[in-house]
């Protein structure tokens, strides 16, 4: 390989990774980032959300560094693949392809409405993490008890604010 062609490929590797890491700055990041349209797989993007696990709930958060809210981690998560999505959970209504819930796979954006019986619109998002015909489980930004981007399964309690699986892999 030509020089020109390495360094070519060398910056543009550069240009995908955090700040911190392109400023050489001593803490560098662990995170890993895509960047390549082949690699956008429903596998990929679930590694690539996993490695968040424990990142602390932050309202309007939208970094690793500083934390998450629901739609920030989402966000977060597709932009990394170069999807243009949505940073409001709201938003994500109009996106995407509704799938129903027995046909939900991993990759899919799972929508709830917010803990506030009262308010019908859409309040929480996160990243279906199962496969087909798995006990559906989630990864999110959880603002509840545990505060951090966790996994979590559909149970009863997230059932009842649930409202539609859209799927933004084609």
């Amino acid at each position: 390989m030509n020089k020109p062609l390495c360094l070519t490929i060398l910056l543009s590797f550069s240009l995908c990774l955090p700040s911190e890491a392109r400023r050489g700055d001593k803490k560098q990041s662990v995170y890993s980032f895509y960047t390549t349209r082949q690699e956008i797989t429903p596998a990929a993007i679930v590694a690539f959300a996993k490695q968040f696990l424990g990142v602390p709930y932050r309202f309007g958060g939208s970094s690793p560094q500083k934390g998450f809210d629901c739609s920030g981690f989402v966000n977060y998560v597709f932009s990394n693949f170069h999807f243009l999505v949505p940073r409001s959970s709201a938003a994500f209504n109009s996106k995407g392809r509704q799938v129903l819930l027995t046909e939900a796979q991993a990759g899919d954006v799972i929508l709830f409405r917010g803990t506030n019986p009262k308010v019908k619109s859409i309040g929480h998002i996160g990243i279906v993490i199962s496969d087909k015909g798995e006990p559906l489980r989630f990864i999110h930004a959880s603002s509840g008890k545990i505060r951090c981007v966790t996994e979590t399964l559909l149970d009863n309690r997230y059932q009842k604010r649930f409202v539609k699986i859209v799927r933004l892999i084609l």
